[in-house]
């Protein structure tokens, strides 16, 4: 063959190739959908690549991983895992070798139950509370206990206050007098733990209206010289003073007879008794 020849092939060679063989651009979407054609069929069907839509996410999938690569990592022990799998984690994570480490952040001029702390911080170490968790969960104990004592002050002396209302709307001039009778013969006959005991109201028990009003009575019945001693003058409750309203204005009484030589003196003791119950 001539060299005439050679050339001929050689210089028609690119256009046989270029007619046979066209070449298809490759564009995002393609490398989009098709980027795990050319993978293996085992590693095509890995989950880890679920998630990834294109080359470029790969490549963010990777960055990341070698971002981690010397990094600290805490495996997490799965439900298999023994007690000394998981005190390696805590300590890992930070938790105190001992309970005695935990410190907290408590109020100044709080009274501490030493004993109660102490018991927490048992419990806290045994279940991996890290230093900050443990401190947070003793402060919102004693935030929430504040605010608890603080309602429950505010319900107990609401309660007392209706219920000293209650009892000078009913005694009017006979409050002070009735409740030194009340006071002095519980004190006499109660102890004094069992008078301060809580009701649900947050009042105690010697503070309640009805307790008051029961030992008032029962030293009204004894006789009040036997119960207290006092110089001041004796006042009536404005339920007595209707009693004896209701006694001197009865049908036939000398109040209704001008002729009666009480006549006067029962008027005069009646309006007496009306204007002692305004007073109140």
């Amino acid at each position: 063959m001539s060299s005439e020849t050679n050339q001929v092939a050689v210089e028609e060679a690119p256009s046989q190739l270029s007619a046979e063989t066209p070449v298809t651009p490759v564009t995002p979407e393609a490398l989009s959908s098709d980027w795990k054609e050319n993978l293996s069929d085992e590693i095509k069907a890995d989950k880890s690549l679920e998630n990834i839509k294109d080359i470029e996410g790969l490549a963010k999938s990777y960055v990341h991983a070698q971002k981690l690569v010397g990094a600290d990592k805490i495996p997490v022990p799965n439900k298999y895992a023994t007690e000394k799998d998981w005190e390696s984690v805590y300590e890992k994570l930070g938790r105190p070798k001992t309970a005695a480490e935990y410190k907290y952040e408590l109020p100044e001029n709080q009274e501490i139950n030493q004993q109660a702390l102490d018991n927490f911080s048992e419990q806290a170490h045994k279940l991996g509370l890290l230093p900050g968790q443990a401190n947070g969960m003793v402060k919102f104990y004693n935030d929430m206990m504040s605010q608890g004592l603080q309602e429950a002050d505010g319900k107990a002396t609401e309660a007392r206050e209706n219920g000293t209302k209650q009892l000078k709307q009913e005694w009017g001039q006979a409050f002070e007098q009735n409740i030194n009778k009340a006071s002095t013969l519980a004190k006499s006959v109660m102890d004094a733990d069992f008078l301060n005991t809580n009701l649900a109201d947050g009042t105690k028990l010697g503070d309640h209206p009805t307790i008051i009003k029961a030992f008032a009575n029962l030293a009204s019945k004894m006789g009040e010289d036997n119960i207290t001693q006092s110089s001041g003058p004796a006042y009536l409750t404005p339920g007595q003073i209707d009693k004896q309203i209701g006694e001197l204005t009865q049908v036939g009484s000398a109040y209704w007879d001008k002729n009666h030589p009480n006549h006067t003196a029962s008027v005069e003791e009646v309006l007496s008794l009306r204007e002692k119950k305004n007073i109140v």
